[in-house]
């Protein structure tokens, strides 16, 4: 399968660490608001991002929510071995499973100074909880530890939540801190699974969502647990060579029947992704219907969507067509959502299908998020970053944020 050839260098910016937000404001829906549509950007704050929303929008949000996913241990020697647990080892146990079993766990963890790990297994405890932790073996991309605990009638999720730390980003440069606990969490988070937050979210509150239904906004939701790889940067000159992360998705057939009223309508078929997460999970289930469009027997192991597929397959499958083949085929294998994982690239060609808007935070340099911002907006990105440098926005997870519009 050729791969669409993406010059990295094109897709950078000089990013200073003193414009990079080390902690959240202290009121979420104070935060800057950029919006670019038409060509014009206009520069505002959350607490009136209803005036730009149209009426009778469709606005989709990513509920995952963040899970406690350090571990620090102490060795037998005093030495500390941190464990970042990023997801099941089975790639057929989706994170809503593997959360609730109890007493033994095997996951794929990050192991930071694993040289001090010396000893076959590490612990942890309370005077009520017991964790320990122990290595199967070494994959590339890190480690698959075996975890069992007592009581063993807790599940993995009360386990994190006795002893796990908020995975805030390397980036800040910081231990988490009580702060972070809520702070780096949507106040509509719901499943649990994330190790990374779906930062487009962290802007909104109960008064913002006020605003937003007085306009008729409707307010839908999509799971797309996000990965550390989130944060995994573009090594080499061009992204041929990168490795995107597959996620688990979760989308209802009742949801996916809303998308195409919403984008069958007349006039106001607006459907805005909260967050590239949401984008890119809207996105996928196009896909998955244009798969199974062209294989209606496909299976649910051949339905997850690959890293470069979507390039490949045909690029003129009318939107409403995909998205009613993707329902045929959840009811013909009886089931009433799609769980699967996508690993779907959105690079600055892509195309979008589905979405007409995009609410999400200002992101790093050369990385794959922006790349996706480019599929938005095309090469106006730059102007966008630009104009937000130099009106003192904040940038990355704890920073302000942007509605773009497609070009």
């Amino acid at each position: 399968m050729s791969r669409p050839h993406v010059n990295m260098k094109d897709f950078t910016y000089d990013l200073p660490e003193t414009k990079i937000a080390q902690y959240p404001l202290e009121e979420r829906d104070a935060s800057k608001l950029l919006v670019y549509r038409n060509g014009e950007i206009t520069d505002d704050n959350y607490q009136n991002l209803y005036q730009y929303i149209p009426e009778q929008s469709l606005l989709i949000f990513n509920n995952s929510k963040v899970i406690p996913a350090r571990l620090i241990f102490t060795t037998s020697t005093g030495a500390h071995v941190e464990i970042f647990c990023l997801e099941p080892a089975s790639d057929s146990t989706e994170i809503a499973s593997a959360m609730q079993q109890k007493g033994t766990v095997l996951w794929k963890c990050l192991v930071g100074r694993m040289s001090k790990w010396k000893e076959p297994t590490i612990s942890l405890q309370t005077d009520n909880f017991n964790l320990f932790a122990s290595v199967v073996e070494k994959t590339n991309n890190g480690f698959i530890i075996q975890f069992n605990w007592q009581p063993e009638t807790l599940s993995f999720a009360g386990i994190l939540e006795q002893f796990g730390a908020m995975p805030i980003p390397n980036y800040l440069k910081r231990k988490d801190e009580i702060i972070d606990s809520t702070r780096y969490q949507t106040v509509y988070a719901e499943q649990k699974g994330s190790v990374a937050a779906p930062t487009a979210g962290l802007h909104f509150t109960e008064h913002v969502f006020t605003q937003l239904k007085s306009r008729e906004t409707q307010i839908e939701y999509i799971t797309l647990h996000v990965g550390a790889g989130t944060f995994k940067p573009v090594k080499g000159e061009t992204i041929e060579d990168h490795e995107m992360h597959a996620e688990w998705i979760e989308v209802g057939m009742v949801l996916i029947n809303k998308i195409i009223q919403q984008i069958t309508k007349p006039s106001n078929n607006t459907v805005i992704a909260v967050g590239t997460t949401s984008l890119r999970t809207i996105e996928s289930l196009y896909w998955m219907g244009v798969k199974a469009l062209a294989n209606p027997n496909i299976s649910i192991e051949e339905i997850p969507i690959k890293q470069w597929e979507v390039y490949a397959l045909p690029q003129d499958i009318d939107a409403v067509v995909a998205l009613q083949t993707l329902l045929q085929w959840l009811q013909k294998n009886n089931q009433d959502k799609i769980i699967c994982k996508t690993q779907i690239l959105i690079l600055d060609s892509y195309q979008l299908k589905i979405v007409s808007a995009l609410i999400t935070n200002f992101h790093q340099p050369a990385s794959t998020l922006l790349l996706l911002i480019a599929a938005v907006v095309g090469k106006e990105w730059k102007n966008i970053y630009r104009h937000a440098m130099e009106h003192n926005y904040r940038f990355l997870s704890y920073g302000d944020g942007s509605l773009l519009f497609k070009v």
